[in-house]
């Protein structure tokens, strides 16, 4: 239960186009905060985490360390609701409590309700549009995020075997002219580019939640996870940061005799 003295600032609902599964997978994935939300949020350090909840000391997007907050985030899963509870910082006592209602299959109604100490009147509306325009946007980008690892999750079930047959991309000239490009093979998502005059593919697939590499932006032969900041080296697909995820196999680019490119797993 919430403290007496908290004043409810405002009440934010909608419904999101993702599955109570996938929400609370997101609710405890305190990664992706200055990953995903990175125009919003700094650097995370999570001091605790289970299923129950996790504790994290949190930057703000541009503030520096003298403002760094502590957050705690509980579960209460057979009320199908949770509490994101400031505990140390700026903002220290407020608690963001969100009820989950399973609409459909892959539907589900929030209502998020802004609790805060030391309100007065005069500050209640100001207050409540700053949290509610913040939390559009937070489960905006949340909410893009479960739509594409459901519909990843899905594709990930259904990839066929790999077959024997190439797939042919066009002559080497014409194909330099589309790079990067976004090719299916196998049923598989890869991207075909150019590194210091040498054409490789990378699967577009994060082997940590299966986020959407085709958006990033190659740094040498390093590729960052915009959701979380997972780094992987294009060529080997190992871990830059020491996980034990690596990229999904890619396929040989291959250019023959006649310039024509084309992918193969031979």
């Amino acid at each position: 239960m919430s403290a007496p003295d908290l004043v409810s600032v405002a009440i934010y609902e909608r419904t999101i186009a993702a599955s109570l599964e996938r929400i609370w997978e997101n609710v405890l994935d305190w990664e992706h905060l200055p990953g995903l939300h990175r125009a919003s949020f700094g650097a995370i350090r999570c001091l605790d985490s289970s299923e129950g909840g996790w504790r994290a000391r949190l930057l703000g997007r541009g503030a520096d360390p003298s403002q760094e907050i502590e957050i705690e985030v509980r579960l209460d899963r057979p009320n199908l609701r949770y509490v994101s509870a400031t505990t140390a910082g700026a903002g220290a006592g407020s608690e963001i409590w969100t009820k989950l209602v399973r609409k459909q299959a892959h539907a589900t109604d929030i209502r998020v309700e802004f609790l805060l100490p030391g309100i007065s009147p005069a500050q209640v509306e100001a207050l409540g549009r700053g949290y509610t325009t913040l939390y559009t946007r937070l489960w905006d980008e949340d909410e893009t995020m479960m739509v594409r690892r459901e519909a990843m999750l899905a594709k990930l079930s259904s990839f066929p075997e790999r077959g024997h047959t190439s797939l042919e991309l066009g002559r080497l000239t014409d194909l330099r002219a589309r790079l990067p490009l976004l090719v299916e093979y196998d049923g598989r998502p890869f991207r075909v580019l150019e590194r210091d005059g040498a054409l490789l593919a990378h699967s577009t697939l994060c082997p940590h939640m299966l986020g959407p590499l085709e958006h990033a932006i190659p740094e040498g032969d390093t590729l960052e996870c915009p959701w979380h900041r997972f780094r992987f080296d294009l060529r080997s697909g190992r871990s830059c940061d020491g996980h034990t995820q690596r990229l999904m196999p890619a396929p040989r680019v291959l250019i023959g005799r006649d310039e024509r490119v084309s992918l193969s797993w031979s």
